[in-house]
Formats: C-alpha cells, sequence, structure tokens
C-alpha cells in the first residue's frame, strides 16, 4: 500500500501490465510505469522516483471486525463478479510456474509464504511457517528491535517496534491464552494484538507498527535481492551433489610413519 501523493500532486493509477508475476501501476497524470511490490517507477518521467509507503494490517475480517466495530467494507460489484477470484485462489497460484527456479541450496521453495520487512536499508523475509511455530519472533533489523507476532486466527500478522519511550523490551506470549497476551519482560505489562498494553505499568501505550508484505519468496527475493533470510527453525541446506560424491581425504602419513615405509 502506497501513498498517492507525490511532490504535493495526487496520482491516479490504473492496473497497467504484469512484470516478473508481480503487477505495474501507471498513473494517468504523467504515464510513468510503477512496480507495485517495491512503489518504485521503473519507466517514464517518474523514474526512480519511489511512493512512500503506508504501514497497514494483512489480517482475517474477524479480527479487523473486533477492533473496528464500526469499520466499513468494500461491497463487491455483482457485475464484476466474474473477475473476482476464487476462494481458493492462494492454493491455485502455488501449481503456476513462477519466472525464476528455484536455486541450488535455497532453503525455501519459490512459492514458500513470507513475511518481508524493510528497515532502512536492510530488509528479511520471514518464513510464515517459521512465525507460526515460535509466535512471536523478537529480532533485531537495521539496528532496530521488532517482535513479529502472529494473530489467533493463525493467519493475521503484524511487526512492531520493540522500544516504548526510549525503553526496550522483549516480549513472549502467556501460554494458552485466548486471545494472544503478550508480556514484557521489563514491566510485566500485557499486550494485545494490537500493539496496546492492556494492563500493567504501560497500560494504555501502544507499540509502533513497521511495514510488513505477506509475499511469495520468489517475488521478494526478485526485488530485495539483499534480503536476508529468517532461518531459526528450518533445516540445515543439503550438500550439493559434488560434495557428496567427493571422499574423504586420507590423512597425510606422519614423519615416523614415511621413516618406516
Amino acid at each position: 500500500m502506497w501513498k498517492r501523493q507525490l511532490d504535493g500532486r495526487t496520482l491516479t493509477f490504473r492496473l497497467f501490465g504484469i512484470n516478473n508475476q508481480n503487477f505495474i501501476m501507471r498513473d494517468e497524470e504523467t504515464g510513468t510505469w510503477w512496480q507495485q511490490v517495491t512503489g518504485e517507477a521503473i519507466h517514464g518521467p517518474l523514474k526512480g522516483r519511489r511512493l512512500e509507503a503506508v504501514v497497514h494490517d494483512e489480517v482475517g475480517f474477524a479480527i479487523w471486525k473486533s477492533e473496528r466495530p464500526k469499520g466499513r467494507v468494500l461491497k463487491p460489484d455483482p457485475k464484476m463478479a466474474d473477475d473476482y477470484e476464487d476462494w481458493n485462489w492462494e492454493k491455485q497460484m502455488k501449481r503456476v510456474r513462477t519466472v525464476r527456479p528455484k536455486p541450488k541450496g535455497d532453503l525455501l521453495k519459490p512459492r514458500a509464504v513470507v513475511v518481508g520487512v524493510v528497515v532502512g536499508d536492510a530488509s528479511r523475509a520471514y518464513p510464515f511457517p517459521s512465525l507460526k511455530a515460535q509466535n512471536p519472533v523478537v529480532d533485531r533489523l537495521g539496528g532496530e528491535g521488532l517482535v513479529l507476532v502472529v494473530g489467533d486466527d493463525r493467519k493475521s500478522i503484524r511487526v512492531f517496534k520493540t522500544t516504548v519511550e526510549g525503553r526496550a523490551l522483549s516480549f513472549a506470549a502467556k501460554v494458552a491464552e485466548h486471545p494472544l497476551r503478550l508480556v514484557d519482560a521489563e514491566t510485566g505489562s500485557e499486550w494485545d494484538f494490537s500493539g496496546r498494553a492492556v494492563s500493567g505499568a504501560l497500560e494504555g501505550k501502544q507499540l509502533e507498527k513497521i511495514y510488513s508484505l505477506k509475499e511469495y519468496w520468489f517475488d521478494w527475493k526478485t526485488y530485495h535481492p539483499k534480503t536476508g533470510l529468517y532461518t531459526a527453525g528450518l533445516p540445515a541446506p543439503e550438500p550439493s551433489p559434488a560434495a557428496k560424491e567427493t571422499p574423504p581425504a586420507s590423512p597425510k602419513p606422519s614423519p615416523e610413519a614415511q621413516e618406516a615405509r
């Protein structure tokens, strides 16, 4: 999600095409082409410029409705019903070939779902199954402490800074607690999935959200070629075929053994 304003001008975007299985937007005001996943202008008068990212959530409807009971939902247009994707769209997409084959030694399949995070010039991809298994995940990226939290529906994800009013906090989830509650070790305050402290010394404080994107691994890596990968919980890479076939080197005889010969 990106802001439409650039240099004081509001741009109007339309879907224009596909590049490496990621769609391209074209603004009507200048005719510039923009890559959706990065917000970067890749062709036209504004080439090289970037749109400003909007920190947003990708959460299930039940969670969103519980937090925003008066929120409004975009109503489907019956005239466009045939153009909407099926409910099992993600399952169908897993069978679609990607633009790049899986590199040797890659720990993830091309269409593995990751959560991509960018802080400053640093980026890292977190495999979504690892996040669910280790919930929450506390990490550092670009000099910033962060915590990645999966919601009760096991599909929603949020990323927060771990510093509140200049104080670094460390978080863990309360065992068998529903709804989800995090506890910080420094004050014992409890925090909900929205990042708000609901009890304790920091009650009422709000964690600052960090921009994140749930994405396919191949697509994230294509547009973030220097990205790191969170590997905790992933199997070790298999040795290459050459390494398997190379026999171990024979030990070199000692000088004494050579003299005995």
